[in-house]
């Protein structure tokens, strides 16, 4: 498959958001799936529980939209209404016919270097495979990817792919956190790993800290790398899933396990 890694930068107005998918997608040209960051719908520091929709909302219905015209399955961060009055963190997957495939809540919550995602978001609770472009993804959140018992979970549900979506917060070592435990989930796991954060804020978004490192990342089950830096882009690179069997003879730690 090939697989398109959609560094987008995200404002505070989901139509503007939305336009950005599309012309992404335009660009993506030849993608069998594209891959957005969390929070693609309207980026941290807005009143995420005023923006949050159900999904047949006018977003999601924006993504499936998109995704059928330009015949691109995606991937992308929403903010669902929750039934307490928070929202969920919630990724969307749609194939590329437009049809919803799946959506995944995000189960860790960012409750931490003084951030406070509890505050707003409700926490999921069952980790989700979807299948998009004949191939089984499991879906990672930002924070989840610090949790590798969320990606091993994944990976023995039948993930051939993992897919995290981030909205990676700034910070001193944060950068350096990113690209080390996302190399760590997919050779621990060996298994290809597309990871991809939000282009980094120009500005000071509203009543919040800055989001966005950039270097989205596809990670072949032996840890090699092709990083997209710090600016906003979109690559399409290909995903050769005759490796992960390849790899895995030669290196069979899925089966070495002892719990």
């Amino acid at each position: 498959m090939r697989i398109a890694l959609c560094q987008i930068e995200v404002g505070d107005d989901p139509e503007a958001n939305l336009a950005e998918v599309r012309r992404a997608l335009a660009r993506a040209e030849g993608a069998d799936l594209a891959v957005f960051p969390e929070a693609t719908m309207i980026r941290f520091g807005n009143d995420l529980r005023a923006a949050a929709e159900p999904l047949d909302g006018p977003f999601t219905t924006g993504l499936r939209e998109a995704a059928r015209e330009h015949g691109t399955a995606l991937v992308a961060g929403v903010f669902e209404t929750a039934p307490d009055g928070r929202a969920f963190n919630t990724a969307v997957a749609v194939d590329a016919s437009g049809a919803l495939a799946g959506a995944y809540r995000k189960i860790h919550l960012f409750d931490a270097f003084a951030f406070a995602e509890s505050r707003a978001i409700a926490p999921g609770d069952e980790p989700v495979v979807v299948e998009l472009a004949g191939v089984r993804i499991g879906l990672i959140t930002c924070y989840d990817v610090r949790f590798p018992e969320l990606a091993r979970a994944l990976v023995d549900r039948g993930a051939q792919l993992l897919v995290v979506t981030a909205s990676w917060a700034q910070g001193v070592f944060k950068e350096e956190h990113w690209t080390t435990l996302v190399r760590a989930r997919a050779i621990e796991n060996t298994i290809w790993t597309a990871a991809v954060d939000k282009a980094p804020d120009r500005d000071d978004p509203p009543h919040g800290a800055r989001m966005g490192v950039g270097r989205s990342m596809l990670v072949d089950p032996m840890g090699v790398v092709a990083d997209l830096g710090p600016f906003p882009a979109v690559r399409v690179l290909p995903v050769d899933l005759a490796l992960t069997d390849e790899v895995r003879r030669a290196l069979p730690s899925l089966e070495h396990r002892r719990l």
